[in-house]
């Protein structure tokens, strides 16, 4: 299967075109238009910074549908009594510092350039992107950030300095973006971790059309606040 090439013009080819290992597309810019295409059609940039911009689609899909949330007992204890307060948007430029340049495990460096940082920061002030907090004794230990489209949240990436700082927030969102009626999230591929708090594979096919259902073709903004 062939990688397509981006032009100027600001359009993907059909996700179903995505090679094995996920790649769809190669080159182009980083938007806000871009990135809002991108996103509404199941597309994410994802590569390094001796790169060109890589666009991707994976198959299957990693997601979690918000009401399958699992929380154990010993993390609800935790989420009572560890001191954790989760805020919404109170600091997204520290919560994207901190996931760009903390180490992690199995990987060279950050995917997080500074060229999509720039675009991050203008998705943000648009009101696409939301960062989730975690605070500790008044410092922030945790978080993570995505973007919310339509009744789907995109999930990109969390960190954490202090044991499960980085979990809390992500129940809290979930259960929030529950109360909000979000259908689904996006945690693009698999891991571990993800799947114990309940997110699952669903074949790409799938992915898309609950895309289309829950995103559409003019998605709505979400307001997330505490």
């Amino acid at each position: 299967m062939p990688v397509f090439e981006l032009s100027n013009e600001v359009i993907f080819p059909p996700i179903n075109l995505a090679r094995e290992d996920g790649l769809l597309a190669i080159g182009g810019d980083l938007t806000s238009e871009r990135l809002y295409h991108a996103y509404k059609n199941g597309i994410f940039p994802w590569y390094n910074l001796d790169q060109p911009v890589l666009w991707w689609s994976p198959n299957p899909r990693f997601v979690l549908f918000p009401e399958k949330i699992k929380v154990s007992k010993s993390m609800r204890s935790v989420m009572r009594n560890k001191g954790f307060i989760v805020t919404y948007n109170q600091n997204f430029k520290e919560v994207l510092n901190n996931c760009q340049k903390l180490p992690r495990k199995g990987q060279d460096g950050t995917w997080i350039t500074p060229k999509l940082k720039e675009a991050l920061f203008q998705f943000h002030e648009e009101g696409w992107a939301h960062s989730v907090e975690v605070w500790q004794n008044n410092q922030l230990v945790g978080g993570l950030y995505g973007i919310a489209m339509g009744n789907c949240f995109f999930g990109e990436s969390m960190f954490t300095t202090v044991s499960n700082a980085s979990k809390v927030g992500f129940i809290s969102l979930v259960e929030k973006l529950n109360e909000l009626n979000f259908k689904l999230i996006d945690c693009q591929v698999y891991t571990q971790h993800l799947e114990s708090l309940g997110a699952e594979n669903v074949p790409r096919k799938v992915f898309s059309h609950l895309l289309k259902d829950q995103v559409g073709e003019s998605p709505s903004k979400t307001i997330l606040n505490d």
